[in-house]
């Protein structure tokens, strides 16, 4: 079983709310409602109610799958209004969130916030700039995290790392020269995401031209500042450095580079790059020459599960990331 059904089989354990702001896309309500219908999710379709029912009638789908929310009926919006702005730290007042709600990304993270859906599932409409800003103002980000960022999961064949052919890897998509403070952000949203997606222990790298004082540089430096800013933060995860990429993934390696005892080295099952275009072009890389399928990117920082996926995406990976985010969704609330 690869690791796709195995994710599968875990979102059929536990469906989770997710709300989709977006339904008039027909790839998207595609996806709403094959992974409702099969008991994956539970797809919530905001918008106008009466062209939703249209849709899905057109389209040939039985709407008792969906909770179809039509996002000009006054009480339920009030009644989420009044919920959001009781909120410790809710950065908008009653009058500007109604405005926000008149659009359904923002009425569906407001839905979010206030425990009504579990994700928020958007991205074919909106832009990443779109998600990236309603998710800040509405979701907020993780105490501690100074920085939204993606992870995503190669699965590579032949690989034999300490989680078999898994390796997960960011920020390959968001952030594209972080500072170390952002890196630091990075590296522990990457262990809280693969912690709640695979039950992984994570074991965190930090990765760049250098193993344990090997080179010297400005890159370098920022990197051993982020691992040093992500140990104060979050002692109790496994975060090492600074390694180049085979002393962070080969026991081999790690064992002539790595000259003293890590629970990292040699073993990582998280990569943290130093800057995205040593991110795009690793990833790049893995998929070419490793033949890896690349599952992702996942955005990570918010207070909750927020994804933003492919314009150009099928329907297929549209239904994978819709359940990686809702077994992410349900792995928080461990």
């Amino acid at each position: 079983m690869n690791l796709l059904d195995q994710l599968y089989e875990k979102a059929k354990q536990n469906p989770q709310k997710v709300a989709f702001p977006e339904p008039g896309n027909e790839k998207m309500m595609q996806a709403a409602y094959e992974t409702g219908r099969d008991g994956y999710i539970i797809p919530i379709l905001l918008g106008n109610a009466d062209e939703i029912k249209a849709l899905a009638r057109e389209r040939g789908y039985d709407e008792s799958v969906f909770t179809i929310i039509d996002i000009n009926e006054e009480t339920y919006k009030n009644q989420l209004i009044e919920k959001y702005v009781a909120l410790p730290g809710s950065l908008l007042k009653a009058k500007a969130l109604n405005r926000r709600m008149a659009n359904p990304l923002y009425y569906a993270m407001v839905m979010q916030a206030v425990d009504e859906a579990d994700v928020t599932f958007a991205g074919i409409d909106n832009t990443t700039g779109d998600v990236l800003l309603a998710g800040q103002m509405i979701i907020g980000l993780k105490p501690g995290i100074s920085t939204i960022s993606s992870i995503g999961l190669c699965d590579i064949p032949g690989f034999e790392g300490s989680e078999g052919s898994l390796l997960a890897v960011g920020d390959s998509a968001v952030c594209t020269n972080p500072t170390a403070e952002q890196l630091a952000s990075i590296a522990i949203s990457a262990c809280d995401t693969v912690k709640s997606l695979l039950d992984w222990e994570p074991r965190c790298a930090m990765v760049c031209y250098s193993t344990l004082g090997s080179g010297q540089g400005e890159l370098i430096d920022k990197v051993l500042e982020g691992l040093k800013i992500a140990n104060e933060l979050r002692p109790d995860l496994a975060i090492d450095g600074e390694f180049q990429f085979d002393a962070a993934i080969s026991p081999d390696v790690a064992a002539k580079k790595v000259n003293r005892e890590s629970k990292v080295a040699g073993k990582a099952n998280v990569i943290i790059w130093p800057d995205l275009n040593v991110g795009n072009v690793g990833v790049k890389l893995i998929q070419q020459f490793g033949h890896a399928n690349a599952y992702g990117p996942m955005l990570q920082g918010f207070n909750k599960v927020v994804c933003d996926c492919s314009r150009g995406a099928p329907v297929s990976e549209i239904k994978g990331n819709v359940v990686i985010s809702a077994v992410r969704a349900a792995g928080q609330k461990k």
